[in-house]
């Protein structure tokens, strides 16, 4: 699809948690926004301490109405504890919740996954492989680009 780049206005909240992984996962969306014409000095930044931090930034985002879209980078990691599914339900409830409310395209580019490996695997910076930051961010574009939006 074609974005229409004028007057495009891209946030990402990034965890700090597993920041390595996260940063991986921001260089995927950086690079994937700026080959659609979208420079990193347009695309609002806001790191969060964790995953379950990233709703309630989203939502101050939202109450700006500056946004076409929103995209959400995290990695929650399987434990031994409960704790994986707590905050990986909360926030991608709170997440879905914050985008069918508002009608503003929130992307989930939060990784759930069982260990570090698969993290890795799915944060990849080599452009033949997979990189979840890069397919959120193009998702961003494509949802921006829909004219029912």
């Amino acid at each position: 699809m074609a974005t229409k780049k004028n007057n495009i206005h891209i946030a990402i909240v990034a965890s700090n948690f597993n920041r390595n992984i996260v940063d991986r996962l921001y260089s995927g969306a950086i690079s994937t926004l700026e080959k659609n014409g979208i420079n990193e000095e347009k695309v609002k930044v806001v790191r969060v301490p964790g995953a379950f931090e990233i709703p309630v930034t989203v939502k101050s985002l939202l109450d700006k109405k500056k946004y076409n879209a929103i995209i959400t980078l995290g990695v929650i990691i399987r434990g031994e504890t409960p704790h994986f599914e707590y905050i990986s339900n909360a926030c991608a409830h709170g997440i879905s919740q914050l985008a069918i409310n508002s009608g503003t395209p929130i992307i989930f580019g939060v990784l759930t996954v069982d260990n570090k490996t698969q993290a890795e695997k799915r944060s990849n910076i080599d452009p033949m492989e997979k990189n979840k930051g890069s397919e959120a961010a193009q998702a961003a574009l494509d949802m921006v680009d829909l004219d029912w939006l």
